[in-house]
């Protein structure tokens, strides 16, 4: 079997495709994946010996700001990833495909599900959050500069409103598209992209599909790998110089005010009487002192660093809590938007960590929500909540993938 992977989204959204890569591999299949440009998804696809075919801008210069932004906006924008994704997949394509599973943002996905239609491929689209799926037992996500009514409480309402938005949004560049090369033009491009039987990528305990439900879901477990990369030498030695510290990045999410994020952190971590490991990020966090408690990291194996943590203190993004909740870390979640704020529900509700009110930390607000993570029933609880996670959710996708090809 022949397989594509495609995925426009951060280190997060891309981690999970490195996983189903690898089990499709175990099991003979010939695997590429189209996603950003980014140094990082190269060199992590390169070390498992993955084609990467790079498409689109680099999603990092996008978030971070470094790109100029495109004349026409969003809707430029959303041409240009369209177009990019129908043509580097069809060239990916070319020579026989048997699936081609997508993931990320809506202009990507749709760029992806029309070389699905021209070249008659299975196309599966994938989520990594039940709050991106429409509902009746969740609000959708606020689309940028739409935000929910705050009067209207009826999630089906307010799903039925967010593919008017989708469609007001992305409609008229997929469509252009879509007419360009031959297809016809569809009247809700989120329903279409998502297709009446998407893909899950969650465990089934941190971040459940409700029912009943109009979706028929196919929840695999989450697509994770083990990391099996040693921690480096100064880390280790910083480790082990101590108790276990407190871990704080923010992946990602770049922050309006990061030298005041990683100074609020610190003190809040000092304030409870533990050392501090910070992440740059994209947020490019730094030390805020030359005091010897304190350790800044760039690229690292964090399911071996969170397991060595006493708490995990993050944005509350996919990849982050589902590998934290996967190595028995409690958790403080600092949510920021999109997703974060369901992940950032599901770690207080499981009693494996406390949530921070609010995007921006002050020392006592975030000093508050420490107290519960590194309280020991929060402790126990992770542990044991780790014990249930499913680590086959690459192995039970890889699986279905290969049943219906073959």
């Amino acid at each position: 079997m022949r397989a594509l992977l495609s995925a426009y989204d951060s280190r997060g959204g891309v981690e999970p495709l490195v996983a189903l890569a690898v089990r499709l591999r175990e099991f003979g299949a010939e695997v590429t994946v189209c996603a950003p440009p980014d140094d990082e998804f190269a060199k992590r696809l390169a070390g498992i010996g993955v084609e990467l075919v790079p498409t689109g801008r680099s999603v990092r210069e996008l978030v971070t700001g470094r790109t100029p932004p495109s004349p026409g906006g969003v809707p430029r924008r959303a041409a240009e990833m369209v177009a990019a994704f129908h043509a580097n997949v069809t060239a990916a394509a070319a020579g026989g495909c048997d699936v081609l599973v997508a993931t990320g943002l809506v202009p990507a996905v749709a760029g992806v599900k029309s070389v699905a239609e021209k070249l008659g491929i299975r196309y599966v689209y994938a989520s990594y959050q039940p709050v991106s799926l429409p509902s009746p037992h969740h609000p959708p996500i606020p689309r940028p500069g739409r935000p929910l009514p705050p009067d209207v409480t009826d999630n089906r309402v307010l799903w039925d409103r967010d593919a008017r938005d989708a469609q007001e949004v992305f409609g008229e560049a997929i469509n252009s598209h879509r007419v360009s090369v031959g297809l016809p033009p569809v009247d809700d491009v989120r329903d279409h992209v998502f297709t009446d039987r998407p893909w899950l990528a969650t465990d089934p305990v941190l971040a459940p599909w409700e029912q009943p439900a109009d979706l028929d879901v196919v929840q695999t477990g989450a697509w994770v790998l083990p990391d099996l990369r040693p921690l480096p030498a100064d880390l280790a030695a910083f480790l082990d110089a101590g108790a276990p510290p407190v871990y704080v990045g923010f992946g990602s999410i770049p922050l309006p005010d990061p030298a005041g994020v990683a100074r609020a952190c610190v003190e809040a971590v000092r304030a409870q009487g533990r050392r501090a490991v910070l992440s740059r990020g994209w947020a490019d966090l730094a030390l805020v002192d030359d005091r010897d408690d304190c350790f800044v990291v760039g690229e690292v194996n964090h399911q071996a660093l969170f397991r060595r943590s006493a708490a995990v203190v993050h944005h509350g993004g996919a990849g982050t809590t589902t590998t934290a909740t996967w190595s028995g870390a409690p958790q403080v979640v600092v949510p920021q938007g999109a997703d974060q704020p369901y992940f950032a529900s599901r770690v207080t509700g499981l009693g494996i960590g406390a949530a921070h009110d609010g995007p921006t930390p002050t020392a006592a607000s975030l000093s508050a929500a420490l107290a519960i993570a590194l309280a020991p029933e929060t402790r126990e609880r992770a542990t044991a909540v780790a014990g249930a996670f499913r680590t086959d959710g690459a192995a039970v996708a890889a699986g279905l993938l290969l049943d219906t090809a073959g």
